[in-house]
């Protein structure tokens, strides 16, 4: 945001984003700054301008604004010893005092009383906003809550315990009662309750850790960026904070099994994964990142860190397209409606505040004092399986791209199936395209009926291995399973390719199949499509004039090698979260048997042409995969060669996948 008055940058210290902590100080305060224009009578609520309420209503929103930026701002001033620039702690102070007088129903109109705060109810979304407040409070207690008239104290604990004795949504939400109970343990209010709420709480999410630092939030299998900036951040940061040397030991293992895979899904650029829900929270990104310095519990060196959170940043300041006065807005670059969800109000993307953790960590601390070191992307390309999602982690060290295969999260409840949310059930997710908006579905394996695709619904996760993942769905259309029908999908991937392979049984003859590959979006597309391929590319971005920094051309190109016999790339008329115009290549085929499989490689690139990969497939050259596909007894034999001289193969048959060999 140029609004903010940064300090130079120090590519002495920090080579690869040129910030430090004066430039993180800078933004809590240009954020803040911005925000706090728009608070109202006594600062008890603070109202951002947006185009919508939340389905909470505009006093929850309001309530939202005070507790996100305090958040923020307890970060700042704890980190800087009480420290407070802007004036803040008095402002907070009178928002408490004034907000807990008198709670009233949430969705009372603001008008009628403009300064209290919404009652926490069931399910309500005071319950989330009590958590930052009391994480805020208990960061910032010698200089705000300890200074309190003993009534005000009482005023408020008795809101905040409020949401120890509701019942909250069973996913994440059970954290914001370990947030809150810790607090209220600590200052010695309703400590019965707020006692029993901690261990409520991290007994609760225990059902939902899946091992290898991975939690699915709620459903059996949803795993996104609450991971991080839910799961691992609320409970190893109320055992720092409490001092639990066991909860540490516990939660900080786990965290620290999680940032060893995590590291590796941001970008060269910056920029975190663009796949699950509440996006709109950006940098929150680097909470758990830092949560793992803070607490000694990070498999990252420190100037890794510093420079993974830095650069997550910086990649959204850079390009952000800040409204009038600067503020945050409901979107990825800019305000995007499509991506938000309907709980979001104005003032939640200030939830990014958590990725302030790390102004908690002293000036002298390693983790702003040593060199910046590069980012795993940086370091050549890789490909690694993580098992407890069903990912696969492809990624290239010429343009810096992550790309993730999802071979098991789709974020379905437990008891029914729910149509495809696009943030969960695609086949792969990067860190610089986005699912587009409505229409054709990309990254997606679908057959067609009467014009209508079927979806993935429930994923059955088969495996992942060192250059693979697998797993099978049973497709549906308009909500009903289609008899008898069965996808296996398999994929391999070495370098920027990826192979991608598709057993259907159960089909009728004569089906219509599609595969569609990567969506890239700009201001202006070029694409092209044969027989055998579709490709697709933008020249280079900003995305509509957004971006203050240059970036380099991004393409993305589908290939037939088996089973399929036309291509074409599809143009839908909404863009994505990375721009207003989207361009998907696909691949189209029939089925001719009981049992088909259809293959084809996919490429996503922004390495410059001419540039060599692992493969040596450049980046302006159409892949070079040679497949073969054999029908044996155990299933159908599939064997990839890779361009650079290496072999792959397995064997596929319905519901099942065997690797056999695997490595380019």
């Amino acid at each position: 945001m140029s609004r903010i008055p940064f300090p130079p940058e120090d590519r002495s210290l920090s080579a690869y984003t040129g910030w430090g902590r004066a430039h993180w100080e800078a933004a809590a305060d240009g954020l803040l700054t911005a925000a706090l224009r728009h608070a109202g009578p006594r600062h008890a609520l603070i109202a951002l301008p947006g185009p919508r309420p939340s389905w909470s209503g505009a006093r929850s929103d309001g309530l939202e604004g005070y507790a996100r930026t305090f958040l923020m701002a307890a970060f700042r001033i704890a980190g800087a010893g009480g420290r407070d620039p802007l004036g803040l702690l008095d402002r907070y102070a009178e928002g408490l005092e004034a907000g807990t007088l008198a709670p009233v129903q949430p969705r009372e109109p603001v008008a009628h009383d403009p300064v209290s705060w919404p009652a926490v109810t069931d399910r309500g979304q005071a319950m989330v906003e009590a958590a930052s407040i009391a994480l805020a409070l208990r960061l910032t207690r010698p200089w705000l809550w300890d200074r309190l008239p003993r009534t005000a104290r009482e005023r408020a604990a008795d809101w905040l315990a409020g949401a120890l004795d509701h019942t909250p949504v069973d996913n994440n939400w059970w954290l914001f009662q370990v947030a809150v109970g810790g607090f209220l343990t600590e200052t010695g209010h309703h400590v019965r309750a707020a006692e029993e709420a901690v261990r409520r709480g991290l007994d609760r999410i225990e059902r939902w850790y899946v091992g290898g630092g991975w939690y699915t939030d709620g459903r059996p299998r949803a795993f996104d960026h609450y991971n991080g900036w839910a799961f691992h951040l609320y409970p190893v940061l109320h055992a720092h904070l409490a001092d639990d040397r066991r909860a540490l030991d516990r939660y900080g293992s786990r965290l620290a099994e999680f940032l060893e895979q995590y590291a590796h899904t941001f970008g060269g650029d910056g920029a975190p994964l663009h796949q699950g829900r509440s996006l709109i929270y950006r940098f929150a990104s680097a909470a758990p990142l830092w949560a793992g310095a803070l607490t000694g519990r990070s498999p990252l060196a420190p100037g890794a860190t510093r420079r993974l959170a830095s650069g997550a940043l910086r990649y959204f300041l850079d390009r952000e397209e800040a409204t009038a006065d600067g503020l945050l807005s409901l979107g990825w670059f800019g305000p995007c409606p499509p991506m938000v969800q309907p709980y979001s109000g104005p003032a939640s993307p200030y939830w990014a505040s958590k990725g302030f953790l790390g102004l908690l960590l002293p000036p002298g601390h390693p983790v702003w004092t040593a060199a910046e070191e590069s980012a795993p992307v940086e370091r050549g390309d890789a490909v690694r399986p993580l098992a407890g999602p069903g990912w696969l982690l492809q990624s290239t060290a010429a343009d810096g791209l992550v790309r993730v295969h999802n071979h098991g999260s789709d974020d379905q409840p437990a008891d029914e199936v729910l149509a495809d949310d696009p943030l969960y059930a695609r086949l792969a997710y990067s860190t610089v395209t986005a699912p587009v908006f409505g229409e054709i579905a990309d990254n997606h394996f679908a057959l067609l009926a009467d014009g209508a695709a079927s979806e993935r619904g429930r994923i059955t996760p088969l495996g992942t291995g060192a250059d693979w993942a697998a797993s099978a769905h049973r497709p549906r259309i308009a909500g009903a399973e289609l008899p008898e029908v069965r996808v296996t999908s398999l994929v391999f991937a070495a370098g920027a390719l990826e192979v991608h392979a598709h057993l259907v049984t159960g089909a009728a003859v004569g089906t219509t199949v599609r595969h569609s590959g990567w969506a890239v979006a700009g201001d202006a597309l070029e694409s092209s499509a044969t027989g055998a391929s579709a490709r697709a590319g933008v020249a280079g971005r900003p995305v509509d004039g957004r971006s203050t920094v240059a970036e380099r051309p991004l393409v993305s190109e589908a290939v037939a090698l088996h089973g399929f016999s036309g291509a074409t790339v599809v143009t839908p008329e909404a863009g994505t979260a990375f721009g207003p115009v989207a361009a998907v290549p696909a691949l189209t085929g029939a089925v001719t048997a009981a049992e088909c499989v259809f293959v084809s490689v996919l490429r996503l690139s922004g390495a410059e042409a001419g540039t060599d990969t692992d493969t040596d497939t450049e980046a302006d050259e159409p892949p070079t995969v040679r497949v073969a596909v054999r029908r044996t007894e155990a299933g159908h034999r599939l064997v990839v060669h890779w361009p650079g001289g290496g072999r792959s193969e397995a064997v596929i048959r319905a519901g099942a996948v065997a690797v056999t060999a695997g490595g380019s």
